[in-house]
């Protein structure tokens, strides 16, 4: 007996043999059948979609799901065009919080809308002796006030309380770290936003780091909300390179730096495991630290990378050969070939055909790398919502010689690369049917075309969201597709992505989605 059929649906399975069914069975949270093969066996539960399209459940392949429930409980400054108002905001979150000596935090901050960046003595008007933190909506930089720059050695760079990068990693570590607890419920939050859309599975992008890690026990954060029930979809999380440390391993073993232990890539299960190295090379274009080989439009800098290359090409090939999947950080052309060049070595010196490295954002990728991804067999996970939220600014400071390079789509495909879709929420919009529809049309938020070459069909964007996604992180046998035999973790939407206008995709209704063949509650 079957525990559920699900019936009266379009099922768009993603599975080429079978493309399309009207019938799906569950036994025990995997799926068993589809159409005649379960239509007449006996159900605890038949359950009539009355007409429903359903995927397989989305796959975000690069979130922040501590950082994005944190965000979700922090004073946010969202919305503020003016810095008075700005500078309100902060002062009434100031006065609720704590008290004189304390930090205070802030969310939601962004100098483009305000047309500079905030000071650090601005926020020393309205600190009333508090530390102040304001994150950049980038997670690559943030604005502090004096006090807390009196604590940061007198080296650390700086732009009157801006700190980026390393100097804003030098910053964070002066604050005590989250506890599990809290970390526990910021991730359940998250979780229930990420399912909300149709998420079912994702890879937390970096744990335990300088940059965006919350606490040198993260990983526990994440079994403790497992344990409390708050974690209702399947999490991959990768860990950040700065975790590992020299190893005195045997000499056969080629490790020069592991985590304790040799933990690596595919320890855990299907609901919560350690996925890939998280390795960053440069910053953002929100911040303007993304690396590039000519300088941004209108400015006289082309960002940084995040330490010397040989420095960042040590820590790729380091974890290549300690057995690592790797998921390199790199949004501009210059970081790219900074993690090209360390992956080629890395193979030369251990071939791992098999690895699946990844490389993280790949925002500004010029013709002539496009066979390097492919010959090197490195998947793009690109995160189409940035353009479609940012893509008036990003390309107004790429030019428009290089804005067709922004997050391609039809590129990466025609070079036979794997595009994986992702959000990398909270610096983005989430919803991976919003994505799909920006990876079809190329129009940002405006309504300006953006690289219209780069267009792909809504088929290849939905398999960025379900089989790529799985591939990418390893997880082809149990997820991706409506396949029998794989977990029963779909999406059930009130319209067909591939037969509405491609500008009302991103409008269609979540209705319900399931994971392990159960409806997940929000």
């Amino acid at each position: 007996m079957l525990c559920t059929r699900l019936t009266n649906a379009r099922f768009l399975t993603m599975d080429p043999d079978r493309p399309v069914a009207r019938e799906l069975g569950i036994w025990r949270g995997r799926i068993v059948g589809l159409d005649e093969a379960v239509a007449s066996l006996p159900a605890r539960e038949v359950i009539d979609l009355q007409g429903a399209t359903v995927l397989p459940g989305f796959i975000d392949s690069h979130v922040h799901l501590a950082w994005t429930g944190i965000k979700q409980n922090t004073p946010s400054i969202v919305g503020r065009t003016r810095i008075e108002d700005v500078l309100a905001v902060v002062e009434e979150a100031v006065l609720r919080q704590g008290s004189p000596g304390d930090w205070v935090s802030i969310a939601g901050y962004d100098q483009r809308v305000l047309g500079r960046h905030l000071t650090a003595a601005e926020l020393d008007r309205v600190s009333h002796g508090r530390k102040l933190y304001v994150m950049h909506d980038s997670g690559h930089g943030c604005v502090v006030n004096t006090a807390v720059l009196d604590l940061l050695f007198a080296d650390v760079p700086h732009e009157n309380g801006f700190l980026t990068e390393g100097a804003m990693g030098a910053a964070r570590a002066l604050r005590l770290p989250y506890s599990q607890q809290e970390l526990a419920g910021a991730i359940g939050r998250a979780a229930r936003t990420c399912l909300a859309e149709g998420i079912t599975a994702c890879a937390e992008a970096g744990i335990g780091g300088t940059l965006f890690g919350h606490s040198p026990v993260e990983l526990g954060a994440y079994q403790l909300a497992r344990e409390r029930g708050l974690l209702p979809l399947r999490v991959q999380l990768m860990v950040s390179a700065d975790r590992l440390r020299p190893v005195a391993a045997h000499e056969a073993d080629g490790i020069p730096r592991a985590l304790d232990l040799g933990l690596r890539t595919g320890f855990g299960d299907d609901r919560l495991s350690v996925g890939a190295l998280k390795i960053y090379t440069d910053g953002g274009m929100m911040a303007r630290t993304a690396a590039l080989t000519a300088p941004y439009e209108g400015l006289d800098h082309a960002g940084q990378l995040q330490d010397d290359p040989e420095v960042l090409a040590r820590s790729i090939v380091d974890g290549h050969l300690a057995g690592w999947q790797l998921a390199v950080h790199a949004i501009g052309d210059r970081a790219a070939d900074v993690a090209l060049d360390a992956l080629e070595r890395a193979q030369r010196l251990r071939p791992r055909p098999g690895a699946r490295h990844r490389i993280e954002h790949a925002g500004l990728i010029r013709p002539d790398q496009l066979p390097r991804f492919a010959r090197l067999g490195v998947s793009a996970v690109v995160q189409p919502n940035f353009l479609r939220s940012f893509g008036d600014d990003y390309a107004a400071i790429m030019g428009e010689a290089r804005a067709s390079w922004l997050y391609r789509g039809r590129g990466f495909l025609d070079h036979g690369i794997t595009l994986v879709g992702s959000s990398d929420r909270p610096v983005a919009d989430g919803s991976p049917l919003r994505a799909v529809q920006f990876m079809v049309e190329r129009a940002s938020a405006s309504g300006r075309t953006i690289g219209p070459d780069e267009g792909i069909s809504v088929d290849e964007a939905l398999y960025a969201y379900t089989v790529a996604g799985a591939h990418a992180c390893h997880w082809e046998d149990s997820a991706g597709s409506l396949t029998p035999g794989k977990r029963a973790d779909l999406v059930v939407l009130g319209d067909d992505p591939r037969s509405v206008e491609v500008p009302r995709i991103g409008g269609i209704e979540v209705v319900a989605t399931y994971v392990d063949g159960r409806e997940a509650a929000e």
